[in-house]
């Protein structure tokens, strides 16, 4: 079955905020005083054009925010501001997740993650009002107001789970009335949100509360991942990918944007799967998803976190393979995977979305419009067990380029795709600095003329997509 699409250069845009650029995520706040955390952040800035991120942890007893030493209560902001001082020498600002419990507010002993985090709600909602209050009073004098007033801070992370708490949401909700009064004490215009939750949960119950109650909520956030809430309990991720349903994240967004109204919608959270070591976060097939998923998001949401934009991550334990199925968009090393060129062919695209006539079952298309450039964009993408096939894709531009040619960029199995020479290479556990040279320069994406045929005023573009693949052809109009 050929895939047959036409664009048409003269038609209503719709516009294309690269709203995936807002924030991306990492794992734990330790991290971030890591040099090589900071250069792959830096790398996520200044090519992918990141401008927030997002981490777990900020208030835990390994950055020592709040301490009980002689019974006394010590605060230290020293080393998050080490994190948000560097994060503003190149940039970016930080998506503030005030998590996790320090020990000395804690009500009990409950942790998660391989750094123990403390997940418990505190045993003195006051203190905790008066942490954070402090903590973001000290942030305000030291960046000043015009820059902290820019930043979100996000009450908790998936609250709804019982893994990281209660799974209440009484516990919740008096949670973050505590935590939103004690920061518009500082300052009523600086921006606090949530509900944080996993699988889009209690989007309508946390708006509620606030009306009710008379609380400010500046914007909403929730997490999701394709595999949430597909296949039966046990099942391995395959088998819940294979459960899942072909755009189900753009449907579930849908809701929620119904759902949050008139109010700014973040994502701070998504992935290609929620598992920690799966393998097709290092393959072609989350480029593909990725690109889909993001290009038909649009117009849902203001920020779209994709968790996570490295390896350096350690929730389970600190890997060393190069490619053991993280969620980063880099490798330990900094290996781009097919992922970050992904995101690094969506930062290179326009901000016009034109139409774009044409379905087919694997196969998409979208044409984006530049100032002076466009791009088509295509996908070859199918769920895991789903059926998939090389398509021959042909796509009409009703006017055509400037000129009968462009420039085609690929994201497949010899694409942009360094785990495969990795494993062409016998998999090493661990490398040495030529073979590390070497997988950079395969990661890279490659460049290559396309020519258009001319269809008497029309520019027909036609090439194979192989299965999870992409294909971005660049031409000036």
């Amino acid at each position: 079955m050929s895939a047959t699409f036409t664009g048409d250069l003269d038609g209503k845009a719709t516009p294309l905020p690269h709203f995936w650029e807002h924030t991306v995520g990492s794992g734990h706040a330790t991290l971030a005083l890591r040099a090589d955390w900071q250069a792959q952040l830096r790398r996520a800035h200044d090519e992918l054009g990141m401008r927030h991120v997002r981490f777990h942890g900020i208030l835990c007893d390994d950055m020592g925010t709040l301490i009980c030493q002689s019974d006394e209560l010590l605060y230290s902001f020293f080393n998050a501001d080490q994190i948000f001082d560097f994060l503003l020498s190149i940039g970016m600002k930080p998506f503030v997740e005030l998590s996790f419990m320090p020990s000395a507010l804690s009500s009990s002993g409950q942790t998660i993650f391989h750094y123990r985090a403390n997940v418990s709600a505190p045993k003195d909602l006051a203190q905790w009002s008066v942490l954070i209050h402090k903590l973001v009073s000290h942030w305000v004098d030291r960046y000043g107001l015009d820059e902290v007033r820019q930043w979100f801070f996000e009450v908790w992370n998936e609250p709804n789970l019982t893994a990281f708490g209660s799974g209440s949401q009484s516990d919740y909700f008096a949670l973050y009335r505590y935590t939103v009064e004690a920061i518009k004490t500082v300052d009523s215009a600086l921006q606090v949100g949530g509900p944080a939750t996993a699988d889009n949960a209690w989007v309508t119950d946390f708006l509620d509360f606030c009306t009710t109650n008379a609380l400010p909520a500046d914007f909403v956030s929730t997490h999701h991942y394709p595999t949430d809430s597909f296949g039966q309990p046990g099942d391995d991720t395959v088998t819940q990918l294979a459960e899942s349903t072909r755009s189900a994240l753009r449907e579930e967004a849908r809701a929620v944007r119904k759902q949050a109204g008139t109010l700014p919608l973040y994502y701070t959270e998504w992935c290609t799967s929620s598992n920690p070591r799966d393998p097709m976060h290092d393959d072609p097939y989350a480029a593909a998803f990725i690109v889909k998923t993001v290009l038909e998001a649009n117009g849902l949401m203001q920020g779209y976190s994709y968790w996570t934009f490295s390896d350096i991550f350690e929730e389970n334990y600190f890997p060393s393979v190069p490619f053991h199925g993280g969620f980063g968009l880099l490798n330990i090393h900094g290996i781009a995977k097919p992922a970050y060129r992904a995101f690094e062919l969506l930062h290179g695209l326009g901000s016009a979305l034109m139409p774009v006539q044409g379905t087919h079952p694997t196969v998409d298309a979208w044409l984006v419009r530049g100032e002076k450039s466009a791009a088509v964009v295509l996908t070859n993408f199918a769920l895991p067990r789903h059926p998939i096939a090389n398509e021959t894709v042909s796509f009409t531009l009703t006017r055509g380029a400037s000129q009968a040619s462009g420039s085609l960029q690929r994201i497949d199995l010899e694409h942009a795709n360094a785990k495969r020479r990795w494993e062409q290479m016998g998999k090493p556990d661990y490398l040495s600095a030529a073979l590390v040279d070497e997988l950079h320069e395969v990661s890279k994406l490659q460049t290559e003329p396309l020519q258009f045929a001319d269809t008497g005023g029309s520019h027909l573009i036609e090439l194979e997509l192989p299965p999870q693949s992409v294909a971005v052809i660049h031409f000036d109009c």
